[in-house]
């Protein structure tokens, strides 16, 4: 067979080589998740001999023809596959061309699909051009036609497409597990701290480290609780040490010395409290991840009752209402998001933590952070609390966890069996795009519901692949978190891979424009009806529930949080179904279940109206309303007890401004009324976080997220 001789595509020629078209044929089967068997060999070499017998040149283009139709009497997946690869070459420099242009523009126009990331760094623009590469691979890859078409067409949209074959998503972290006797980081070993400044440091080293090795949210749950030992080591220390001076200057002791080495060490621990919280908040907002943007961390607190805990709480509140900046110029920063856990029966009027609530509404009112979580009115987090004493805090803007059990793991074994929150995660959202299924219903005559049942199938398949595909990484992937206890089940080794530790993991179906779903139904809004978009939400929810049963994973209603999806729906919709009023003639569509924001509502209105959809979104939600007071301490604090009773997560929605030239404030400015300039900082709500809208009188957001906050009346 030697003499044959192979014509390629270039012209040149070359002997047949069978190793070839077996190693072609191989890695076709293994894009499909298969493999060539050893006896299929000789069949495939027999046939492939028998077409080209007799011949003395043959071009390759013929022999792939050949290889091609052997196949599909083998295996129509890994001839499919074959086809597609052998025509890598072609594909392959049209989606370099498709990176170069992405590459081009993030170099030299920037980017604003994400607030958090500020392009115009270095770094960050390396990390944006990875990430457009990523996402043509992971498409190119992992998708089928079918997969490809919903998401150009815009039916579902798969959110960090370039990063959810990397890693995991939002987090909740334990990091007391690390912490505690001690732990392992890049090969250098952390001991246990001792003082309270030592674990603020090394808290920082934490939060870099584990959130770097993934995407979406990094909770470190109950802050407060977590710092309290280290707290109390530092406070036996200064109080040592007041005795030590004490004993060294003066002859005799006073019979007051215990209270005044008390009140020393006291004051050192306010201290160290500021300094250690002022130091996170510069870490976070000024040195970027490995993945580009700013570590979006989150920390949750305010139950502690201890003296120190409560401490601990005002001071992380008092840090951030201060803000950072040279005098006069202070303002607060973003991150962490702070929540603050609000249970009636430690924070009512004239309880023991009381006054602790009462400096996180003063906090709200000039950060508009903590947001404010409810454990005590109804609903499934609330519920979880008053059942099991357990707190499901919020990963990232909105996203939480489904109740993983220690025994029975999705549903609970028996009425001993508690469920798990802290060191678990998510895998993952795709949402829908409800009224764009509707329309395609319309247009081809096809019940609503069966053409949503298609693209809930589509999804169910991606995340069921997604795990697959995600359970054969390996636990040095993640180091603290898989190995160092930071995730619930997380002391794998190495080279161990980490379905264990995933099983207990979610995966999100999201949802976003309901509110223009209830409009192209009937022409109304969810404030003026609402019926047709709560059928639906009952309609996915068992669904939902359904597929969470017959394959056994943690499947989640998440309301999608739409930043530069917000625009990109607006624009996918008019491609495929024009402008439509109310639907698609803005430049936004609505965030998840909210009503729209240009609607003339008061905030007890908003939230009356969210509350019927609260139930269907438990994988991840919130509530905020615009508070029209400025800053009327009693009228936030009243809403925000409403909203605690409720059973809400709630934001307060203000709109900060600042003048950069004077250090003048002012809600919602536009120009600075004291010195005239236009270099503004400005901080508005995103979605359930807070996001820089303008700095230095430019702005981070793109254009359809823009135009929502200018026409923003009750959110």
């Amino acid at each position: 067979m030697s003499k044959i001789k192979v014509i390629k595509k270039d012209g040149t020629v070359e002997d047949f080589n069978m190793d070839k078209i077996y190693k072609a044929i191989e890695k076709s089967a293994q894009r499909v998740m298969k493999h060539l068997k050893e006896d299929e060999k000789p069949w495939i070499k027999a046939s492939i001999l028998e077409n080209i017998s007799g011949k003395n040149s043959i071009p390759v283009k013929d022999i792939h023809l050949y290889v091609e139709k052997i196949l599909s009497k083998l295996d129509d997946e890994i001839a499919k596959s074959y086809k597609d690869y052998r025509n890598y070459k072609t594909s392959f420099v049209s989606m370099l061309d498709n990176v170069y242009q992405e590459s081009q523009k993030i170099r030299y126009i920037g980017d604003k699909e994400n607030s958090n990331s500020d392009s115009t760094l270095v770094s960050t623009k390396r990390s944006l051009i990875y990430s457009v590469l990523n996402k043509e691979m992971y498409k190119k890859f992992f998708l089928t036609v079918e997969e490809i078409e919903a998401i150009k067409k815009g039916y579902i949209y798969i959110h960090d497409m370039n990063a959810r074959l990397d890693s995991i998503n939002c987090c909740l972290a334990d990091v007391g597990t690390i912490l505690k006797d001690g732990f392992e980081m890049g090969n250098i070993w952390y001991n246990e701290p001792k003082t309270l400044d030592v674990a603020f440091d090394v808290l920082g080293d934490i939060i870099f480290s584990m959130s770097s090795q993934q995407y979406g949210g990094f909770t470190v749950p109950e802050v407060d609780t977590l710092l309290k030992p280290y707290a109390e080591k530092s406070y036996l220390i200064y109080k040592n040490e007041f005795f030590q001076i004490a004993d060294k200057f003066y002859v005799s002791r006073e019979d007051n010395i215990i209270e005044k080495a008390e009140e020393y060490a006291i004051e050192k621990l306010w201290r160290d409290m500021e300094q250690g919280f002022q130091g996170i908040e510069y870490k976070l907002n000024t040195v970027g991840s490995s993945r580009g943007d700013y570590s979006f961390v989150t920390f949750t607190f305010g139950l502690g009752k201890t003296t120190f805990e409560k401490m601990l709480s005002k001071t992380c509140l008092r840090v951030r209402r201060k803000g950072q900046g040279k005098r006069g110029f202070k303002k607060p920063v973003l991150f962490p998001k702070l929540v603050f856990l609000y249970d009636e029966k430690l924070h009512g009027e004239g309880k023991e933590l009381g006054d602790v609530f009462d400096e996180a509404v003063k906090c709200s009112q000039s950060s508009m952070y903590p947001d404010f979580l409810s454990l005590t009115g109804d609903g499934y987090v609330p519920d979880i609390y008053k059942e099991y004493g357990k707190i499901i805090s919020p990963m990232g803007c909105r996203a939480f966890l489904s109740p993983y059990y220690e025994r029975g793991e999705i549903e609970p074994l028996d009425s001993e069996d508690t469920p798990i929150f802290t060191g678990r995660a998510n895998l993952g959202v795709i949402s829908l795009h409800l009224p764009m299924i509707y329309a395609k219903a319309k247009r081809e005559s096809k019940n609503f519901y069966d053409v949503l049942d298609y693209y809930l199938e589509i999804i169910r398949g991606l995340h069921l692949r997604t795990y697959d595909y995600l359970a054969e990484m390996k636990a040095s992937t993640n180091p603290l978190g898989f190995c160092e206890g930071g995730f619930y089940k997380g002391n794998l080794k190495p080279d161990d891979k980490i379905e264990p530790v995933i099983k207990s993991f979610t995966l999100s179906f999201g949802i976003t424009a309901l509110n223009e779903l209830q409009q192209i139904h009937n022409q109304k809004s969810l404030v003026q009806d609402g019926e047709f978009a709560l059928e639906v939400m009952e309609y996915i929810k068992s669904k939902v529930e359904e597929f969470k049963r017959q394959d056994g994973k943690l499947y989640a209603i998440y309301g999608s949080p739409a930043e530069s999806l917000c625009s990109k729906q607006v624009q996918q919709f008019r491609k495929e179904f024009g402008i439509i009023k109310n639907v698609s003639d803005r430049e936004y569509v609505s965030n998840s279940f909210h009503c729209h924001v240009s609607e003339d509502i008061n905030p007890i209105q908003k939230q009356d109206l969210e509350k019927r959809f609260w139930s269907y979104f438990n994988g991840g939600k919130i509530q905020y309303v615009k508070y029209p007071i400025s800053y009327n301490f009693e009228a936030i604090k009243s809403l925000v007890r409403r909203a605690m009773e409720l059973g809400f997560y709630e934001g307060v929605n203000l709109s900060l401004s600042y003048c950069n030239e004077c250090g003048y404030e002012e809600l919602n400015m536009d120009t600075c009324p004291q010195c005239g300039s236009n270099d503004l900082t400005k901080i508005d709500r995103m979605n359930g976080y807070l996001s820089y809208s303008r700095v230095k009188g430019e702005s981070r957001l793109n254009d359809g997220k823009m135009a929502e906050i200018r026409d923003r009346v009750s959110m």
